[in-house]
């Protein structure tokens, strides 16, 4: 089962050098056999993780990914071979956590933290000014008043879960930039740093947005609560 990818997207352009080749050798072998290896991790047919491990100890366990034949998990193998050091980071955080409380009826602020950055995160490359707005959720100046700013921006959406969602993009999809430090800690983590960012707001990703009445809608845009300490973002974690 392969898929379609319009590579020319803004948000899958950043990973055609290392998705478009996995897309063509998946059309006539496994996709676990497609992606080959990250590193010291090796994909894997699903079949291989026994009943009843939980996946992130298995992968913690075995260096091995079991991978099904579907697009969450194309995306997710993606994000294994272009950022190896980070999704080894964040396996092995939630395999300590597994260990420590074991799995349990709550993930825990850490946990949590984890998945999110796993399933829906991005990271941002941006004037201060841009991500100073961003923080504030102050929507008009982030998209309207410093629009010429996002020239010199760059996001790069790393949630396998929210990519399988780009598929079919739509106007309330929201991801959550990490705005911790470029080394991925358990105690970073559990103050949960991440600012929200309507993706199709971004200039150049939704023709619609040219017409600034875009920015209208209150239930994709919504207004800041109450006020937090998180860090102004950082540069992306290198592949």
């Amino acid at each position: 089962m392969a898929i379609g990818v319009d590579w020319l997207a803004p948000w899958f352009a950043p990973w055609r050098d290392v998705g478009e080749g996995v897309l063509q050798a998946w059309r006539t072998r496994p996709l676990s056999t497609a992606l080959g290896s990250a590193g010291a991790f090796r994909f894997v047919a699903q079949s291989d993780m026994p009943e009843g491990e939980p996946y992130e100890a298995f992968v913690f366990r075995t260096r091995s990914i079991p991978t099904r034949d579907n697009a969450h998990d194309f995306f997710n193998g993606l994000a294994w071979l272009r950022f190896p050091q980070l999704k080894q980071r964040l396996n092995e955080v939630q395999a300590g956590e597994i260990a420590r409380d074991g799995v349990g009826g709550r993930r825990g602020p850490v946990r949590d933290a984890v998945t999110l950055l796993d399933e829906n995160g991005a990271f941002l490359e941006a004037p201060d000014a841009l991500r100073d707005a961003l923080v504030a959720r102050d929507w008009r100046r982030l998209f309207v008043d410093l629009r010429p700013l996002w020239a010199q921006a760059q996001v790069t959406v790393f949630g396998h879960a929210l990519l399988e969602k780009l598929l079919a993009p739509r106007k309330d999809l929201t991801a959550h930039v990490w705005l911790g430090p470029a080394d991925v800690t358990r105690e970073a983590l559990a103050t949960k740093p991440f600012a929200p960012l309507p993706l199709m707001g971004i200039p150049g990703w939704s023709p619609e947005n040219q017409n600034f009445s875009f920015y209208d809608d209150s239930l994709v845009f919504r207004a800041a609560g109450r006020r937090t300490n998180l860090q102004q973002p950082v540069r992306r974690p290198e592949p």
